[in-house]
């Protein structure tokens, strides 16, 4: 069985490419978040009991031909500044965690402490879905805000703990090295619960599936009560966006990256992203939504515990490992 922990020397092989192709990095992002709209549009078609699952696949761009065309709405003393940026900012954020993930050999942006990098892009979020909910100056919106903060206070430390895991074994914080540091054995297989975790912080800060309180029904849709037009389309996409985002990230922490048989490096990490990126979009027609100040008990009492005996486990087999080499 092969060594968990590699020795602190392994470096990432990787290629900077030039900075105007950080484009791709927006294009593919564009393009995980249709195939999750797809996905979640397919899947919603046969729930309802309609046998045109697969001609569900081009709704995504019927909805966004329908959105283009519809009025914005326009709420009394809104703070119309902060409630744009709210709504377009998503997309930034999503595309921004996307840059630091290597495509195989080649990555946009190789920082030295990629994985913070990726956790501060994921604290704004914080401020952009309030934004959202504060900005129209609507009930429904501002109870969303508060039940996105809510939540996000019971996921975001044990996210936190649970991005700590792969970079203590690796021995580094830039994401390539954390790939590379899989080749024998993949993270997910002896850290599972940092991987739950690190799903179930997605979910969060997607507001997807059972974590997706903040624009419940129930308050008229919430944070997204008053979006309309482009706003709602922006709103929209960024939420499949940094679903995306989030499954693309996953690759490196704990699937091993672009390691995998006979197809290049980049292929794999675009197939494993699709792979997860598809089971987090299926997942809200599974679960239920919960209450926030629920998972807020189960974020402080479960989930931050699992973590952090996760982390300690890995620390221990890691200085074990260092010892004996």
């Amino acid at each position: 069985m092969p060594d968990p922990v590699t020795s602190a020397t392994v470096a990432s092989p990787l290629t900077l490419v030039p900075a105007g192709w950080a484009v791709l990095a927006g294009v593919i992002v564009f393009a995980l978040a249709w195939f999750a709209a797809a996905v979640d549009s397919a899947a919603t078609s046969r729930a309802g009991g309609s046998t045109r699952g697969a001609g569900q696949l081009g709704r995504p761009m019927r909805e966004v031909a329908r959105l283009m065309r519809q009025r914005r709405r326009m709420t009394v003393e809104a703070d119309t500044p902060l409630w744009r940026s709210a709504t377009g900012g998503l997309l930034v954020i999503a595309a921004l965690m996307v840059i630091v993930v290597p495509l195989g050999s080649w990555t946009v942006f190789d920082p030295p402490v990629g994985v913070v990098w990726f956790n501060a892009m994921d604290v704004c979020v914080w401020a952009l879905v309030w934004l959202a909910g504060w900005g129209p100056n609507s009930v429904h919106g501002l109870v969303g805000g508060y039940r996105f903060l809510a939540q996000a206070l019971g996921y975001e430390l044990p996210l936190m703990f649970a991005l700590v895991a792969p970079p203590i074994a690796a021995h580094s914080l830039r994401v390539g090295d954390v790939a590379a540091a899989q080749q024998g054995l993949w993270f997910v297989v002896w850290m599972p619960v940092a991987f739950v975790v690190y799903v179930i912080g997605v979910l969060g800060f997607s507001v997807w599936g059972p974590l997706s309180a903040a624009v419940g029904p129930d308050i008229a849709g919430g944070v997204a009560a008053e979006l309309s037009g482009l706003d709602r389309l922006l709103f929209l996409a960024g939420r499949y966006a940094l679903l995306a985002a989030g499954a693309a990230f996953a690759v490196p922490m704990f699937l091993g990256g672009g390691a995998g048989p006979l197809l290049p490096g980049w292929l794999w990490v675009l197939v494993k992203t699709l792979v997860v990126l598809a089971g987090l979009v299926l997942l809200r027609r599974r679960l239920p939504v919960l209450r926030p100040d629920l998972f807020m008990e189960v974020g402080w009492l479960v989930l931050l515990p699992a973590a952090l005996v996760q982390v300690l486990i890995v620390s221990v087999v890691s200085v074990v490992a260092v010892r004996r080499g």
